[in-house]
This record gives structure tokens, sequence and C-alpha cells, in this order.
């Protein structure tokens, strides 16, 4: 039970959906800075002059309790630029890449050949075997030609 917790818990974290959640979060942030620090300092003068102006422009007060309308404009509007900003820069461009891919007009990353993995594939066999790669090659090399010398069975 406990064993395919674990494994399904490493399935979901080894995912590229989990990166991609961690870069928006990190840029979510980012640009929710950004367009806080916009609204508060444009957005929420403006809303406080539409509102009749001053320290309480933007805010209504009935039987002593106090409407901070403005601030939830301004939040509200934070949100939807945060939002946009976010799906625009990041989601979007992330979205046409992947169609593109899906219909072959762009290529993803590029896989290794064969022959490049058996190439890595003896280098990691050597390098276990102490043999540093350049001279094992060259080992197998006769000393005149500089042929491989096939090796007697």
């Amino acid at each position: 039970m406990l064993k395919n917790v674990v494994k399904g818990f490493r399935d979901f974290l080894l995912r590229g959906n989990v990166v991609e959640l961690a870069v928006a979060v990190v840029i979510g942030a980012a640009f929710t800075a950004v367009v806080g620090s916009f609204t508060d300092s444009f957005l929420r003068p403006l809303i406080g002059l539409v509102g009749g102006g001053g320290v309480t422009g933007g805010s209504t007060e009935i039987d002593g309790q106090t409407f901070a309308w403005g601030d939830f404009i301004n939040q509200l509007i934070t949100f939807v630029l945060t939002a946009a900003i976010i799906y625009f820069a990041v989601v979007l461009p992330l979205k046409i890449i992947t169609e593109r891919r899906k219909r072959g007009e762009e290529t993803g990353p590029a896989a290794p050949t064969q022959l490049e993995l058996l190439a890595e594939i003896r280098d990691l066999l050597r390098a276990q075997q102490g043999l540093d790669p350049v001279e094992a090659e060259d080992a197998g090399r006769h000393a005149h030609t500089g042929e491989f010398r096939r090796p007697v069975p």
C-alpha cells in the first residue's frame, strides 16, 4: 500500500506538468508584485477620485460600517491583469508550441541517435573498468595501419 503511494507520488513529481506548474507559480508571484504595484500606485488613486476623493474615496459608510469597495475593485483589477499576463506570456506560447509539435511544424528536443547512445554506454563501461576512453580506443588499433584489430575468438 505504502509502496504504491510512494510510487504514485514519485510519478507525479517526475511529470513535466509539475515543473511547468512551479515555473508558473514563480512567474505568477513576480507578475503579481508588478501588477500590485501598478494598481496601488495608479488605479487606487483613480478609484479614490471616482469615489469622491480624499482618504475615504472608494469607500462608503453605512450605520458605522465601512464598505471599502474601492479596495475590492483594485484587487479585482490586479487579479484580471495578473491572469492576463500569465496567459499571454506563459500559457499561450506553450500552447502554440505544443500544437506546432503535434502538427510536425516544430521539432521537439532532439533525441540521441542509437550510435550516440552506444558510444555513451561504451564509454561508461570503460570508465567502470578504470580505462580512459581515448586510451582504450587507441589500444584497439594496429600500431602501423591505425586500423582496428579484430578480436580473436
